[in-house]
């Protein structure tokens, strides 16, 4: 606030989007930011696009050939194709401004572990029952034992892609059903304790209309889906840690190596280099195991009414405070020209 000799105090409305725009950035949405978006949009133009491809694409063909010639097997794919995506990556946090939600989701991650036995307690029994019966089946340790290198690895991303495939348009369409839907009140309560409280309660006392400063779109769509997927993903990757080290020491406790022999033939259990604690049979097994056990828990957890409300909660609670927060802001944006 600034005041004038014998009035009132003015706000500083400059003041207001600055802190704003710190705001957005801190909770991973610098895209939220207009003259950030500007930016990424000139740069996610077709020239850009097409020399960042054609760049990954000859590291990624480098890679693979690289590591076929040193005779590692089954790794030349997933390798060439990892450092394809690298370089995407690297031209994301650098180019697209996209390295304060690289922060965010790492924040988030590690505030996360507190989470992963209350996580487990309410998820897990569920899924354990069922895929208890697939660690004791032969026929997946077979399968999962012949999975040498890479191929291991492409099967659990094979995972990974399908339930972003489940995960993405679903958040898209929770997103697009709640903005249309803002209301003040709404607005009020999700700028609460924020740097824009008291901008939010000084626009709610003039007759204000929200519908078209609450729809989010283009890049601020990609960017809030984008949070809220990482959102997600870590609650599903706990999960998936639980369900590896469960099987891991469950099948350490249980599973005999003459077991192993029969399951999967002679020559096994192999172990890792150092000592024989774990069998390299296990351990794929549990890996295999543990990236279906990710897909499983995502697909229930966005289509069973008990799972969404357990965790989608939090999730809903961040897409309120953002799509509140980005309204305010862009009525300052306003209020700036205005003036």
């Amino acid at each position: 606030m600034t005041a004038t000799p014998g009035g009132p105090a003015v706000p500083d409305v400059g003041a207001e989007r600055a802190a704003a725009e710190a705001w957005f950035a801190h909770h991973g949405l610098p895209w939220f930011v207009d003259d950030v978006r500007a930016d990424v949009a000139d740069r996610l133009s077709r020239l850009p696009i097409v020399v960042v491809g054609i760049v990954a694409i000859a590291i990624s063909a480098g890679t693979a050939w690289a590591v076929d010639k040193s005779s590692a097997p089954s790794y030349d794919i997933v390798a060439g194709t990892s450092a394809g995506l690298l370089t995407i990556a690297v031209y994301a946090l650098v180019a697209l401004r996209t390295m304060p939600i690289a922060r965010w989701a790492l924040r988030r991650a590690l505030g996360s572990l507190g989470l992963l036995l209350p996580l487990a307690t309410r998820a897990l029994p569920i899924l354990m029952l069922f895929i208890t019966f697939l660690f004791i089946n032969t026929e997946v340790w077979q399968v999962a034992s012949a999975l040498h290198g890479g191929v291991l690895w492409a099967a659990v991303l094979c995972f990974v892609a399908v339930a972003l495939g489940f995960l993405v348009p679903r958040l898209a369409q929770e997103l697009d059903q709640f903005d249309d839907r803002v209301q003040l009140d709404e607005v009020l309560a999700g700028t609460a304790n924020s740097p824009l409280e008291a901008a939010a309660r000084r626009i709610s006392a003039s007759d204000v209309s929200l519908p078209d400063q609450a729809q989010v779109t283009g890049l601020q769509m990609v960017n809030l889906v984008l949070v809220l997927v990482i959102a997600q993903t870590v609650q599903v990757f706990l999960l998936a840690i639980a369900v590896f080290a469960f099987f891991v020491g469950f099948g350490k406790l249980v599973i005999d190596p003459s077991v192993i022999t029969s399951w999967v033939g002679d020559g096994h259990p192999s172990y890792p280099p150092g000592p024989h604690l774990v069998s390299l049979e296990l351990l794929h097994v549990s890996f295999f195991l543990a990236g279906f056990s990710g897909l499983y828990f995502t697909v229930v957890a966005i289509t069973d009414e008990i799972y969404r409300k357990e965790f989608f909660t939090v999730i809903m609670e961040e897409l309120a405070r953002a799509v509140s927060m980005r309204v305010i802001y862009r009525m300052l944006a306003e209020d700036d020209g205005a003036s």
